[in-house]
């Protein structure tokens, strides 16, 4: 399932302490956790969550629980489509915004 072969299960809870295990701490992967598994983070940074997801059962198990939590998401939401009125509301809202902040830095 997951593409890192830490030690899930190992830890109970999802590092309670920000340990460091290599460059990054148990805090930080938590927060990248999700740049991690949309593939939004650099090599370098993708290197580093992954040793330490590698030597951190606790960080290990969140990153198995989100990785879930994104195929369930794609799995249950695939082919559906948001109504076509709220799709028109939220293009003249996204337009709205746009020319707002436009205005706002000249």
């Amino acid at each position: 399932m997951s593409e890192f072969s830490g030690q899930g299960g190992a830890s109970p809870d999802a590092c309670p302490n920000d340990e460091s295990h290599g460059s990054v701490g148990c805090a930080e992967v938590i927060r990248q956790v999700w740049l991690l598994l949309d593939g939004e983070c650099g090599p370098d940074t993708r290197e580093q969550l992954r040793q330490h997801l590698e030597a951190c059962p606790g960080c290990f198990k969140h990153y198995g629980l989100e990785e879930r939590i994104k195929a369930l998401i794609a799995t249950k939401c695939r082919g559906e489509k948001a109504p076509e009125g709220l799709r028109e509301r939220l293009r003249l809202e996204i337009r709205r915004t746009t020319i707002i902040r436009g205005t706002q830095t000249q």
